[in-house]
């Protein structure tokens, strides 16, 4: 079939013509001839500049009004077929895009999920959701190293929880942070157990899962369990999504838990995340300066990145270990064992300062060490004030390293 010229009636008007056209003009030419089966072919070939070549198949017992009938309404059916096609068409679009809304499942996988429901958008929702938590559980021994830290606090303790998740554009969503603060109020709820120790204990992430909790979320919604709730995340996320691990600070009644977090993308959330309590013997000093100087430490253990608190606590192993690299270096220089026993000493002064929070410089003011701002807090609210304890917590931190030897990893607090 080809037009060449510039055409300008369509298709349907011009074979509508021909059919019903009893004459022929002098530039066309029609011949018919009988098939022995009983059936006529009819080739219409228009000369000139512009030509059109085309062959259809009738019955020679039709009538000529018979087909006259058939091809007014062999029009007006294709007319209105495209026109039903076309708000069909809308509909589809207009259901992808709600169940997309209600599910934030890719566009691909609502559209399979409608037609394989013939566009029911309940029945496409179940479907989702069944497909979702297949390939949930079958994405759950991929890697998942991004994610968010997730903070929630009371007057008596602070709770942090670590989601983790495959990607940081996952991260960014907000079903994803809403499931993460959640989950960091149900670790808040969690009591105290034998892993106490100076107030800081771990949350094993066992201990959650069975827990039941309301997720109020427009589009994952209503009472389930915590591990319910991760699968149906991950299966809306079409990720390997996971609670990793939970830590949780208690304090007594004359202490002050502070907190910062880092790259906070809302109140409560980040990807590093630094608390301390600082106790105060008088219950009656100056809560408010205590309070400033805590939040100012715990942004300093985000930055420092210190493992002990005091030198008393390094590790002997940890100490041992540093000592034999330092010796090392110190022995390649060839001095004396006098001068080489001086170097290491000096050296491990250094590695006081650089481990050890109390010996380190404070970030926002390096002419001071964290020592000698906790003695001017003391003078200025008039009363002894000492850090109970800290911790410091990243996301993905170790992951690669327990990819790699399955060792357990180290988490920076002190006791």
């Amino acid at each position: 079939m080809a037009f060449r010229g510039g055409a300008k009636r369509s298709l349907g008007s011009f074979l509508c013509n021909r059919v019903l056209n009893t004459s022929y003009s002098s530039s066309s030419t029609c011949t018919a001839s009988a098939a022995a089966n009983g059936r006529g072919f009819s080739t219409w070939v228009s000369s000139g500049r512009s030509s059109f070549a085309q062959a259809t198949e009738i019955p020679t017992s039709i009538s000529l009004q018979f087909a006259n009938t058939q091809c007014g309404s062999a029009l007006f059916l294709r007319r209105f077929s495209v026109g039903t096609s076309s708000s069909s068409s809308s509909d589809q679009m207009s259901l992808i895009k709600q169940l997309r809304e209600r599910t934030s499942a890719p566009i691909k996988d609502v559209k399979a999920a409608l037609i394989d429901s013939n566009w029911d958008i309940e029945a496409a929702q179940k479907e989702l959701r069944r497909r979702g938590k297949v390939l949930a559980s079958k994405k759950s021994s991929r890697m998942a190293a991004e994610g968010l830290l997730a903070l929630a606090q009371n007057e008596s303790k602070a709770a942090v929880i670590e989601l983790n998740c495959e990607t940081d554009f996952v991260a960014r969503n907000d079903i994803f942070q809403h499931l993460a603060l959640a989950l960091a109020k149900q670790a808040l709820l969690v009591e105290s157990s034998s892993q106490l120790v100076s107030g800081v204990f771990h949350v094993p992430s066992e201990d959650l899962e069975d827990l039941k909790f309301n997720l109020e979320h427009p589009k994952v919604s209503g009472e389930t369990t915590v591990q319910n709730a991760i699968t149906e995340v991950a299966a809306v996320m079409g990720e390997n999504v996971k609670l990793r691990r939970g830590i949780v600070m208690s304090t007594t009644s004359h202490c002050v838990v502070s907190t910062y977090l880092h790259t906070s993308p809302q109140p409560g959330l980040g990807r590093i995340a630094g608390i301390l309590s600082l106790s105060v013997e008088d219950k009656n000093s100056q809560l408010d300066a205590i309070q400033r100087v805590g939040s100012q430490l715990a942004m300093h253990v985000v930055a420092a990145k210190p493992l002990f608190l005091t030198k008393e606590l390094v590790s002997s192993d940890a100490l041992e270990s540093e000592r034999e690299i330092l010796k090392s270096q110190a022995e390649s220089t060839g001095k004396s064992q006098m001068a080489i026993d001086k170097i290491v000493e000096g050296r491990l002064r250094k590695y006081y300062e650089e481990v050890v929070l109390m010996e380190q410089k404070f970030i926002t003011d390096d002419t001071l060490t964290v020592k000698k701002l906790l003695e001017n807090l003391s003078t200025e609210v008039g009363s002894p004030v000492k850090i109970e304890s800290f911790f410091r917590m990243e996301v993905g931190e170790g992951i690669q390293r327990l990819e790699a030897s399955s060792a357990s990893e180290n988490l920076a607090q002190a006791i």
